[in-house]
C-alpha cells in the first residue's frame, strides 16, 4: 500500500491512509467512520442487485489496514453497521473472532441498532454517546455534541471535496476534515456517497485520490483496425489510492 501520510495535531502523531482511516501512533489506535457493514445484504434483501463482493472487500481492507498498521484497538466513530443482522454479519462475527486480541470501542451511530447482547457477544465496547481517550474526544454526529472538552473526532456526512480539472471538469472525493475543534472522517465504506463541504479558512482538507487505472496499449489487429488490453503487471499488487492536501 502507498504510505501513510504524516500529519500532527494537538502533539500527536497521526497517520492518514488512503484506505480511509487514520493510525493514532501514541495510543496504537486505528480510527474510522461509517464502515456500514450489512448494507449490502440489506439491499439484497430489499430486491436490489448489490454483489456480496463489496462487503468481502471492505472486510479484507480492513483487515490489511490492521495487518498494516499492527493496532491495539479500533476506534469506530458510528455506524459500524447498517441495520439488522443479516448473514453479512455472521461473516463479521468469524471475521471478529479471528482478531479478538485487538479491543473494539463502537461509538454509536444512527445505524448501531442491534440489541446489546450481539455487540457484547461480538466482543464489542458500546460507548452510547461519546468517548473520551487521552487527547481526543470521539463523537458519530459532532452536530450532535458540539461542545466537546477536547479535540473531538467524528463522522456520519461522510465528507467530500469538489476538485476541478482542465475544461472545467471537477469530480468530487472523499476526504479527511480538520477544523479547529474537530475532525470528520470520511466513511470507510465504499459502498456510500459523499456529502460536498465548504471548509473554512484555517481548516485542513486532505482528498483521497482513487488508484490511477491500469496501463492499456493498442495492438494492432490488422489493416487499421485495434484493440485495447490492459499490460500485465511486472508482479502482483495492490492498488491503493492517494492522499492530497488541499488546504
Amino acid at each position: 500500500m502507498q504510505a501513510p501520510f504524516s500529519y500532527r495535531i494537538r502533539e500527536q502523531q497521526l497517520w492518514l491512509s488512503p484506505e480511509r482511516c487514520i493510525f493514532w501512533e501514541e495510543e496504537k489506535a486505528l480510527i474510522l467512520s461509517d464502515l456500514h457493514f450489512g448494507k449490502t445484504g440489506h439491499f439484497r434483501k430489499s430486491g436490489i442487485a448489490v454483489p456480496p463482493s463489496v462487503y468481502k472487500e471492505d472486510l479484507h481492507r480492513l483487515l490489511a489496514q490492521i495487518q498494516y498498521f499492527q493496532p491495539r484497538q479500533l476506534l469506530i466513530v458510528g455506524d459500524l453497521f447498517h441495520s439488522r443482522e443479516n448473514n453479512e454479519l455472521t461473516l463479521f462475527r468469524r471475521w471478529r473472532d479471528d482478531l479478538s486480541d485487538v479491543h473494539l470501542h463502537l461509538i454509536k451511530g444512527n445505524h448501531d441498532i442491534l440489541e446489546e447482547d450481539w455487540y457484547k457477544q461480538a466482543g464489542i465496547e458500546v460507548h452510547k454517546e461519546h468517548l473520551e481517550l487521552g487527547a481526543f474526544g470521539f463523537i458519530h454526529d459532532i452536530t450532535e455534541y458540539q461542545h466537546c472538552s477536547t479535540y473531538c473526532f467524528s463522522g456520519h456526512i461522510h465528507p467530500g471535496v469538489w476538485i476541478s480539472g482542465m475544461g472545467k471538469q471537477s469530480l468530487r472525493f472523499p476526504c479527511f476534515y480538520f477544523g479547529e475543534t474537530y475532525a470528520v472522517l470520511p466513511a470507510f465504506s465504499r459502498f456510500t456517497g459523499t456529502a460536498a463541504i465548504d471548509p473554512p479558512p484555517g481548516s485542513n482538507v486532505f482528498a483521497i485520490l482513487p488508484p490511477e487505472p491500469e496501463e492499456r496499449t493498442h495492438i494492432p489487429r490488422g489493416r487499421g483496425r485495434t484493440s485495447s488490453t490492459a499490460l500485465p503487471p511486472a508482479a502482483p499488487r495492490p492498488r491503493t489510492g492517494t492522499i492530497l492536501q488541499l488546504q
